[in-house]
């Protein structure tokens, strides 16, 4: 059984005994009200915690989780997460799928390596484009600045060079960016859910395309981190309207349709960058989460994915970030990420450690309506151990067109199949507000994009065809 994050009655003394959540130094406050409301206890020093919000880790030291304790990353996320690496792993397919497939990020030059070619662009365009230099791993808008002179540029330490996007989408006169909320609850098979809403961050000054005004942070940076420190910064404390700096995704969608804009067509576009975008790294976070991992339940992530709107509404890609801020300093903050917390430790599924014996187990599951269901953490369900035959249905299956595995797959269910359906399904009955944006019935032609043929993808593929319209069958 989960514990599951309801506000109403509390758990029974003798499961809460057991809810112990470690407290990190970046453990948002709205984590924190929700944990409390749920009966866990926040602790500081100890080993036997079962749940954590933290800071990125190195991979090895994955190894270190106990089977029934869950962090709130995946080892190697830094491969989408540094703005370096980012570039890297999107140009790659780039250069293999082509721009109209993977040119929603602006060309991107990284330094010191990439020196000779920035500058021969550079030239190219005889000093009239304009520039926005980053450091590679940084956040919150520091070290971020606008140019349009090459000796603007350090030379010597990492940098990211990106061309500027100088006509973007403006409202009221003002250059805005959205934070989209995605979560990614298993690296393979990959399973991606996106929030229904999200954060709208706008410039505080308006927005003018003059090479003079390139040093104004507050008209060409959308970073609230660097916004509300403008005098003319005003704060919206209404979740529902369409004034100050800050609005909710839902608000702007209100907005561009009476406008006139088709919100469905701009909403499915940056669904593709995001899954496009999760993919870029895949391979390597899933051979670090092999090689890290000593557990399938140990994982997930909360990523913050930044897009900016062109003139011509075309979103671009302009960061990920792996620990994206849960602050809620406003009303309109708490009313995104209060229920986007509440939903995503649903779909985490944190389960009670198995410390309660055979006796306590089944008088609990009694007092709580659970029909003598079990209650306790079951390490059999996240088992990564397959037998021979199971080997060889991997092999076989991954030799397979669609057509044909559509056909074959799901013929015989082994156990390791039956105990990744029932995670995949679980989270759906617990998704809320979060949409599963893969695997669905549509997103096959995804499949291309992937290093190599991944079975459990090629099986939750044809799940998906076969029962999306009836999963109570």
């Amino acid at each position: 059984m989960k514990a599951v994050f309801w506000g109403g009655e509390s758990l029974p003394t003798e499961i809460q005994r057991l809810l112990k959540w470690k407290l990190s130094t970046i453990t948002p406050l709205v984590v924190r009200r929700t944990l409390l409301n749920t009966g866990f206890r926040l602790v500081r020093k100890s080993n036997d915690w079962c749940g954590t919000w933290g800071k990125h880790m190195k991979s090895m030291c994955f190894k270190t989780l106990k089977e029934f304790q869950k962090i709130n990353h995946f080892p190697g996320t830094f491969q989408i997460g540094r703005k370096d690496r980012l570039w890297k792993n999107l140009y790659r397919l780039m250069a293999k799928f082509g721009k109209k497939e993977f040119g929603f990020i602006p060309h991107t030059y990284v330094l010191p390596q990439d020196g000779k070619i920035l500058r021969q662009a550079w030239e190219k365009s005889c000093g009239k484009s304009r520039w926005i230099i980053k450091p590679p791993a940084s956040a919150r808008g520091t070290g971020i600045k606008v140019v349009h002179r090459w000796t603007q540029i350090p030379k010597k330490r990492p940098l990211v060079v990106q061309k500027y996007i100088s006509q973007p989408y403006l409202i009221n006169g003002s250059k805005f960016d959205l934070r989209l909320y995605v979560l990614v609850t298993s690296i393979n098979p990959l399973r991606i859910f996106i929030y229904d809403d999200g954060l709208v961050r706008f410039a505080s000054v308006k927005y003018s395309a003059d090479m003079s005004s390139l040093g104004d942070r507050y008209m060409h940076l959308t970073n609230y981190s660097i916004n509300k420190l403008s005098s003319q910064y005003t704060q919206n404390e209404d979740a529902t309207a369409c004034q100050g700096h800050k609005w909710t995704v839902k608000t702007l969608w209100s907005y561009l349709e009476k406008d006139g804009v088709n919100v469905k067509a701009l909403w499915r576009s940056m669904v593709d960058l995001v899954i496009k975008t999760i993919i870029s790294g895949e391979s390597s976070i899933s051979q670090l989460t092999r090689t890290n991992q000593v557990s399938r339940y140990c994982s997930y992530e909360l990523f913050g994915i930044d897009v900016l709107l062109d003139h011509e509404l075309r979103p671009w890609l302009l960061e990920v970030n792996i620990s994206p801020s849960l602050h809620s300093s406003s009303p309109l903050d708490l009313a995104v990420k209060g229920p986007l917390v509440r939903d995503l430790m649903n779909i985490a599924g944190y389960q009670i450690p198995c410390k309660l014996s055979q006796g306590q187990q089944e008088e609990l599951s009694d007092r709580l309506g659970l029909n003598g269901n079990p209650l306790c953490f079951d390490r059999r369900l996240y088992t990564t151990a397959l037998s021979r035959d199971e080997r060889v249905k991997h092999s076989e299956q991954q030799q397979n067109s669609r057509e044909e595995y559509l056909d074959e797959i799901l013929e015989e269910l082994t156990p390791d199949d039956v105990r990744h359906l029932i995670q995949s399904e679980d989270e759906l009955t617990q998704s809320g507000n979060f949409i599963r944006i893969f695997p669905t019935p549509d997103t096959y032609h995804y499949h291309e994009f992937f290093e190599a043929p991944r079975y459990y993808n090629m099986m939750l593929d044809a799940w998906e065809t076969k029962y999306h319209k009836n999963r109570q069958e």
